[in-house]
């Protein structure tokens, strides 16, 4: 396949951490777009924990450090996987603005920023892609929604899928509880909210869930559990169900 962009992969700290697959298959999903695909050394946390819990000293000095580490590499793009990561990194021009050494660099990193749902649109979709037939719903990401302005590329490649078929669920763009630390500062009312988001996903009788942020896959898992649904539905990144349609392991 002829190359069609050079992309620089954000792995993050929790998901190379937690979820290193799902950094794992992103990788072969971009590779199998046509994208050539580069880690930057050095990188690090995105900082969007340190600035949910009011360290926003913290949190430039790791943007600088991604800043500087992205910078050596002549790419067209940075790719994040994850609705939270992509949200700060998209950000990185307000947190720098005061600082003119930095502004300007932060502008350019902002530019190239984009989630994967994005690049593999872009690149024209995910060849040979097949699925049994299953009914699924669509968790959006808050962070991905609201910062990012990521909507139509996820729901457009879910829809690309052969005998999927997409049910959006009732108050899709209601937050799922998660929303960075607030499911652990706020515990009581972030399980409320996750049992009220549960009652919409039962109703669309989907089968999967699909989410592109880690705190919503693991706040869907534990709405799963609470509803006592283990065995009937279960929670995939999108980059999870993308690869399984694609047969990529």
């Amino acid at each position: 396949m002829t190359k069609k962009y050079t992309v620089a992969f954000f792995t993050g700290c929790i998901m190379d951490v937690m979820f290193r697959r799902i950094n794992q298959l992103s990788i072969k999903l971009l590779t199998e777009v046509g994208c050539e695909i580069v880690v930057a050394d050095n990188q690090t946390c995105c900082g969007a924990l340190h600035a949910h819990t009011g360290d926003p000293v913290q949190s430039k000095v790791l943007a600088k450090q991604n800043i500087d580490a992205f910078e050596k590499e002549n790419v067209d793009f940075i790719v994040n996987n994850a609705g939270g990561c992509g949200a700060m990194l998209k950000e990185y021009d307000h947190l720098l603005e005061d600082e003119p050494e930095w502004a300007e660099r932060a502008k350019r990193f902002v530019k190239k920023s984009k989630d994967i749902s994005e690049i593999l649109v872009l690149c024209g979709g995910i060849r040979g892609m097949n699925h049994s037939p299953e009914r699924v719903t669509y968790q959006p990401s808050c962070h991905m929604t609201n910062v990012q302005k990521v909507t139509k590329e996820p729901v457009q490649i879910i829809r690309s899928i052969p005998n999927v078929e997409l049910i959006e669920m009732n108050e899709a763009g209601m937050c799922c509880g998660s929303a960075g630390v607030y499911n652990i500062v706020h515990y009581d009312v972030s399980m409320a909210i996750l049992d009220r988001k549960m009652e919409n996903v039962k109703e669309t009788k989907a089968t999967t869930i699909i989410t592109t942020n880690p705190g919503c896959l693991l706040q869907m898992k534990l709405g799963i559990e609470r509803e006592g649904l283990s065995d009937k539905v279960r929670t995939l990144h999108l980059v999870e169900y993308l690869a399984e349609a694609a047969g990529i392991s």
